[in-house]
């Protein structure tokens, strides 16, 4: 279907009302990430703690953060 059109045949009514319907849920999509992501980035927050979950014996939690370049000069020993 033509764009800008006043009147069009009653054929494209059912996929012009879906096309409509997925433009307001997408356009509400955006307010969404706004209002959970670019928001919430702006204001910054208190940076977490070495180890935040209690009983982390993962190979992550042994780096420092930030990493450095080369994370470990040999391999590491798994248990």
């Amino acid at each position: 279907m033509p764009r800008r059109y006043a009147d069009y045949p009653a054929q494209f009514t059912d996929f012009n009302m879906v096309a409509t319907i997925g433009a307001f849920w997408f356009g509400l999509m955006q307010v969404y990430f706004i209002l959970a992501v670019v928001i919430p980035s702006i204001k910054g927050g208190k940076p977490a703690a070495a180890k935040p979950w209690d009983g982390a014996e993962g190979l992550e939690w042994t780096v420092p953060s930030p990493a450095p370049f080369h994370t470990f000069e040999e391999p590491p020993v798994f248990k």
